[in-house]
C-alpha cells in the first residue's frame, strides 16, 4: 500500500474531532474519491497527508514512511512525492504558464536543461502546449486548473491529491479535469480526489470513501459510486 492511516484522530483545540479514529489504506495506482458533507474531515485528511498538520493520535504512513518521524527540514523533500491540486488553483499571477510550472522544478534545484525539457512535455500532456506564454488571468478556469495539475505533476509524484479540483468550474470544464485526472491515474499515479460533486462520483465508478463528522461511514468501492 502507498497510504495507510492507522487509528488517526485529529482534534483542533476546543472543538470536536475533525477525524475520529480513522483507519484507511490505499494501494499504489488506486483512484479514490473522498466524499462527505462540510465538516466531515475531508480537507483535514488532505492536510495530514501533506504534513501540514500532525495527528493528535494514531500514525500515518505514506510511501512506506511514518510521517511522525519526518523532521521539519525533511518535509519539502517528502512533498516532492505528493503533488496537490486545490480548488482555487494557487497560480502565481505575475508569471506565465511556463514559469508557473517551471517554478516547481526550480524549488527542487533542477537544472535549466531539465526544466526546458520537462515543462513542454507536461504542458503537452495537459493540453496546454500552445498556451505556455499566457498568464493566469488570460486563461479559463479549466485551463488554470490544468496548469495547476501540470505543476503538481512536474516532479513525478507517486501520489496526486486533489482537494475540490472542480469546485470553481462549470460542468463542462469539471468533466474535462476529471478525465485528465483519470488519465493521470492510468499512467500509474495514485489519485485521491476530495469532492462534493456526486454526479461525477456516480458516473466514474471508482472507489469511494465516505466520511461523516470525522468517522469512516463507508468504503464500498464501485458499488457505492454506482449507487447500488
Amino acid at each position: 500500500m502507498i497510504i495507510k492511516l492507522d487509528d488517526v484522530t485529529k482534534i483542533y483545540q476546543g472543538k470536536a474531532p475533525a477525524l475520529n479514529h480513522l483507519s484507511l489504506e490505499v494501494d499504489e495506482g488506486e483512484f479514490v474519491f473522498i466524499v462527505g458533507d462540510s465538516g466531515s474531515g475531508k480537507s483535514t485528511l488532505i492536510r495530514l497527508l501533506l504534513k501540514e498538520l500532525d495527528p493528535t493520535e494514531g500514525e500515518i504512513y505514506v510511501n512506506q514512511r511514518q510521517l511522525s518521524r519526518i523532521r521539519r527540514k525533511q518535509i519539502p523533500k517528502y512533498r516532492r512525492n505528493v503533488g496537490c491540486v486545490f480548488q482555487d488553483f494557487r497560480l502565481l499571477k505575475d508569471r506565465n504558464v511556463y514559469d508557473n510550472v517551471a517554478f516547481a522544478q526550480k524549488v527542487i534545484g533542477a537544472s535549466n536543461h531539465t526544466i526546458r525539457h520537462k515543462v513542454p512535455v507536461i504542458l503537452s500532456m495537459v493540453g496546454l502546449a500552445e498556451k505556455y506564454r499566457s498568464f493566469p488571468d488570460e486563461l479559463s478556469g479549466g485551463e488554470q486548473q490544468r496548469v495547476a495539475i501540470a505543476r503538481a505533476l512536474i516532479n513525478n509524484p507517486r501520489i496526486l491529491l486533489a482537494d475540490e479540483p472542480t469546485g470553481n468550474l462549470d460542468a463542462g470544464n469539471a468533466w474535462e479535469i476529471m478525465k485528465l485526472l483519470d488519465e493521470i491515474n492510468k499512467r500509474g499515479t495514485t489519485v485521491l480526489v476530495v469532492t462534493h460533486n456526486m454526479e461525477i462520483v456516480h458516473a466514474m465508478q471508482k472507489r469511494v470513501v465516505q466520511l461523516k463528522k470525522g468517522v469512516l461511514m463507508s468504503d464500498s468501492g464501485t458499488d457505492y459510486a454506482a449507487g447500488v
